[in-house]
């Protein structure tokens, strides 16, 4: 390099000494006469030129130090020596305070992050909200109002190979709160195995396919702020429980497709450790999600038994879906006493309108009556019927069968006034949506006559979304029936809820 470099020096020095040959010559007709001069010289320099000479000119320059230290992207960090970079990451290789940075992803990053969170604000006509320990306050009635950053979810999702996915969501409930009081957990965690559309492989901790609400529950993409009662209390949303199976896509027909998804699980955790029944009137199924179990179990199958979930999914247009689900699995750690959960949920969309709902039927059988091995009040004997356990009425067992439902209708639009005054702000890609919802759940069908199982409840919503991904939110929500959690009592309740959510 540094020969050519000089001998195309020396010919563009010789130019102006033959000006027969330089004139009226443009800058690329120059050009490609100094290149070829130059590459006549030299061939004829390395004709001449013995293997030493090439030789020392190779080791010209600056000497290469034995271990070069990386600075600059991350990408570099793990190399140490010459080569190095292509020995795999094992527990041979060398090094000390580096070797955390010797990881496959930063030499080739895979992973994605994102996420979303909301914050809301509510006020209501009764003290509904909880107080933890400040039972005084309001005479154990709680508060009316009060902001609350409900929930930041980070997600992570990375592309292993073209058939190997990854997919995870990490959800921190009411993070302002202190330890214990807040709520964090994997919501799912979970590889793929790509092997056609008709059939892949999905292990971790998984979604469970009980409804559509359980799979699409993401703040943002909900046009109210509170989520349905029937996702809240019978499929309580979210639910997730660690192990595997595997979903995918048909298409039976020309505009037809058929999803479905079936995993087996590690089941529900039905009882505390002294047998005490985790379902009641109170909070419904929400406490025999696997993430609730006590410590005792560590999160871990409490009976040796698996259950058996399932959704499939018909789609005869686009549009238009019409899905049943399933789960059932022993809720008991000493007996046989299962829970099953069964639901149902359509989506019908035409133009601006779009209506949707879901309703689900769960049976904890045996969940009134006494496990074995139960230390209740010292031990009641197995079948007995447990009453004021888990109950509004002290007179009923706690519940073994509930269901409930919500209907919702969405009209989206964006006056055409505002998308002319501000065409920025109100152009393509924002909408307004208006948004009714009736929603209405009997978490004890057994104690028939009464209505401490019931809650009803009919939301009017407004929101605007300046772009798909961010909505802010504000409803009213008529409660004729709700529940008191300070009180542990069903009133009758109003409520104004303000709120923003954001992918990000």
């Amino acid at each position: 390099m540094r020969i050519r470099s000089i001998l195309g020096t020396l010919v563009i020095a010789s130019l102006p000494v033959m000006p027969a040959l330089a004139v009226d010559m443009t800058p690329e007709e120059i050009k490609k006469m100094v290149d070829e001069a130059v590459n006549k010289k030299m061939q004829e320099h390395e004709r001449r030129e013995s293997p030493a000479e090439r030789r020392m000119e190779q080791k010209e320059g600056p000497p290469e130090s034995q271990y070069p230290m990386p600075t600059g992207p991350m990408t570099d960090v793990r190399v140490e020596r010459k080569g190095e970079e292509k020995v795999p990451l094992s527990f041979g290789a060398t090094g000390s305070g580096r070797l955390v940075y010797a990881k496959p992803f930063v030499a080739a990053p895979k992973a994605i992050v994102g996420g979303y969170m909301d914050i809301q604000y509510r006020t209501h006509t009764n003290g509904v909200i909880e107080t933890g320990d400040y039972n005084g306050i309001r005479n154990n009635q709680g508060t009316t109002n009060g902001f609350d950053q409900q929930r930041f979810v980070p997600f992570i999702y990375a592309d292993i190979t073209e058939h190997v996915k990854f997919a995870s969501e990490l959800e921190i409930e009411h993070g302002i709160r202190g330890a214990g009081e807040n709520e964090i957990s994997l919501e799912f965690a979970h590889m793929d195995y790509l092997v056609n559309e008709p059939f892949n492989i999905r292990a971790g901790i998984l979604l469970i396919p009980i409804g559509k609400f359980n799979l699409l529950h993401d703040s943002p993409l909900n046009d109210l702020t509170d989520r349905p009662l029937v996702a809240q209390f019978v499929i309580p949303s979210t639910m997730s429980e660690t192990g595997a199976g595997f979903y995918g896509t048909f298409y039976p027909g020309r505009t037809s497709k058929l999803d479905y998804e079936l995993y087996f699980t590690t089941g529900p955790c039905g009882y505390d450790p002294d047998g005490t029944p985790r379902i009641n009137e109170e909070s419904g199924t929400k406490n025999s999600r696997q993430r609730k179990c006590e410590s005792t179990a560590d999160g871990f199958d409490i009976n040796n038994g698996k259950a058996v979930s399932g959704r499939l999914a018909f789609s005869p247009m686009l549009g238009v879906e019409v899905a049943g689900s399933t789960y059932y699995g022993n809720s008991s750690p000493s007996s046989y006493n299962p829970l099953s959960i069964t639901a149902i949920d359509w989506t019908l969309q035409k133009g601006p309108f779009e209506l949707i709902g879901e309703a689900a039927w769960s049976y904890a059988r045996g969940n009134s009556r006494a496990i074995p091995n139960n230390t209740i009040g010292g031990g009641v004997p197995t079948g007995t019927f447990l009453t004021g356990v888990n109950t509004l009425n002290s007179f009923a067992g706690p519940p073994q069968r509930m269901n409930g439902y919500y209907i919702q209708a969405n009209y989206h639009f964006m006056p055409s006034f505002l998308a002319n005054w501000a065409p920025k702000r109100f152009g393509e890609g924002s909408t307004f949506t208006a948004v009714l919802r009736y929603d209405r759940v009997n978490l004890n069908m057994d104690n028939k006559g009464e209505n401490e199982g019931n809650l009803e409840q009919i939301s009017f919503g407004l929101n605007y979304r300046p772009v798909e991904d961010a909505v802010f939110k504000m409803s009213y929500q008529y409660m004729p029936m709700a529940f008191n959690p300070n009180s542990g009592q069903r009133i009758h309740d109003n409520a104004f809820v303000i709120s923003a959510a954001t992918y990000f």
